[in-house]
Parts: C-alpha cells; sequence; structure tokens
C-alpha cells in the first residue's frame, strides 16, 4: 500500500524532450544510484549540463530522492535516460541523494561510502518502487549501478593505482529491506 503522503514532484529537465522515447513495456530494470553530491540542488546542476552536444542531452536519472523524503521526476518513464552504460533503453534510474566519494570520487585514499541513506529516503524509496511495480508490469528487475559499471580507472591521486569509476548506491544501501518489500529480483548482467 502507496502511503497517502507520497507523492512524486514533476521538475522535467530543460532538454526531455530531446531524449529518446520508448514504450513502457520496455522497462524490465530499475537502477539505483547515489548522486555522490552534497545535495539536490548540485544534482540539478549536474544533470541540467549538456554532455551530448549532437542530442543535447545530459546526464541523470528518472527520479530523485532527497534526504528528507522528496521524490522529484526529472525524465518521464517513456523517455530514455542517460544513467547507465548499456542499459539506458530498458531501465529506470533512481538517485537517491548521497554524499558518497565527493568531491574526490576517484582519489585512491578517498574511496569509503560512509554516510549512512536517511529513513525518509528509504521509505520513500520503498513507496516509488512499489508504484513502479504497479505501473510497469515488465519491470521485474533491479540493480545498483556499481553492479551494472565494473570499469576500474586509474585513481586521480596515484594513476597507478586502479580505482572503481562507479561505487553506488554503496555499500550502506539496505539491499534485504528493499528486495524484502518488492517482487524485483538482481539482474544479472
Amino acid at each position: 500500500m502507496i502511503s497517502p503522503e507520497f507523492s512524486i514532484v514533476q521538475r522535467p529537465l530543460s532538454y526531455v524532450e530531446n531524449l529518446g522515447l520508448r514504450a513502457l513495456s520496455d522497462i524490465r530494470l530499475l537502477v539505483l544510484h547515489c548522486t555522490e553530491l552534497p545535495d539536490l540542488a548540485m544534482a540539478r546542476e549536474y544533470g541540467e549540463r549538456i554532455l551530448y552536444p549532437q542530442s543535447q542531452t545530459g546526464n541523470s536519472g528518472h527520479f530523485y530522492i532527497d534526504r528528507d523524503g522528496r521524490v522529484e521526476q526529472w525524465v518521464p518513464e517513456d523517455r530514455i535516460a542517460h544513467h547507465v552504460r548499456g542499459h539506458n533503453a530498458h531501465s529506470i534510474g533512481i538517485e537517491l541523494c548521497n554524499i558518497g566519494r565527493y568531491p574526490d570520487w576517484l582519489d585512491s585514499r578517498h574511496q569509503n561510502m560512509d554516510t549512512p541513506y536517511t529513513d525518509a529516503q528509504i521509505r520513500a524509496l520503498l513507496a516509488l518502487v512499489a508504484q513502479l511495480e504497479q505501473r510497469l508490469p515488465s519491470l521485474v528487475h533491479i540493480s545498483g549501478h556499481e553492479m551494472l559499471d565494473t570499469e576500474h580507472v586509474p585513481a586521480s591521486d596515484n594513476p597507478e593505482i586502479q580505482v572503481r569509476r562507479k561505487r553506488d548506491p554503496g555499500p550502506l544501501f539496505p539491499w534485504d529491506k528493499l528486495l524484502a518489500a518488492s517482487r524485483l529480483r538482481f539482474f544479472e548482467p
């Protein structure tokens, strides 16, 4: 049952109409992310950046969940957001605001992700996942960004050391709680 106070604030990105269309029946996967930024305002700033000149689009998830549990939708489900290599066409990206490794994402000495997610975020995530499961019958899998993008890159402080490019949603994400409340199962790439 979805909490009556659960709501989604619509805040489409400026370039949303440039993102590719897809059928809702194509969506089979939820990908959980951590913004690795200090707050939702900075995440929005990064999301609005045009990184792909040909399409005039950037990187973004579909939904963002702030630390207080506020849920915003920046990209409609029928649009393909750029949030995870190789899986965008059939997935929904959900970003949880969390500082992660910010601002030294690739520094080998700063790879711990030790800021826990808030109870409000997890409650909002559970409500959002329940709503998406109802609306998207083809949705059957879930994954973390770190499970799909396993690339290692040279560390920014020492290029002889390799670090994970993506580590989100990170070691403190409560997978057991989410999987117990959902019919979704892990995606095996």
